[in-house]
């Protein structure tokens, strides 16, 4: 494995943190409906927590050798505050995985300290992916 590969990895992760930065931002401005106050308490803390992991990913692509992308992924849109959640939840679904295979990469490339900070990171996703299951596995319109 290269370090090369290591870096795409992070560097398309990146793009999927600055998406979520965005979509938090921009989901918590938007969102419509009863549930607003709520979806706004949820959406909002989360922008914090996602800059740290777009800041740690960036740092490393750049000790290791890369440049870390400027580019997000594109943010899907809706002010349905149900569609909001299920656009959140593919997400975290898509950052867990992502995040298990930057672990994986980081052992082969022998990164034990990425492994670690991911393995944090991982956690995070996990949970706020749980989170978003309970709300909308509970949701009435």
């Amino acid at each position: 494995m290269s370090k090369e590969v290591l870096i795409e990895a992070l560097n398309d992760q990146l793009a999927a943190e600055y998406q979520a930065m965005i979509m938090y931002l921009h989901y918590a401005a938007v969102v419509t409906g009863p549930h607003r106050p709520e979806l706004v308490g949820f959406f909002q803390p989360e922008v914090a927590g996602e800059q740290v992991h777009a800041q740690y990913l960036a740092e490393k692509i750049s000790a290791l050798g890369g440049i870390p992308t400027t580019t997000p992924k594109p943010v899907p849109h809706s002010t349905d505050a149900r569609q909001l959640l299920e656009y959140v939840l593919e997400a975290e679904k898509k950052a867990i995985a992502a995040y298990t295979r930057i672990i994986q990469l980081a052992d082969e490339a022998g990164e034990i300290g990425i492994r670690v900070q991911i393995e944090n990171f991982l956690q995070d996703e996990t949970h706020h992916r749980d989170e978003t299951q309970k709300i909308l596995e509970g949701w009435r319109d």
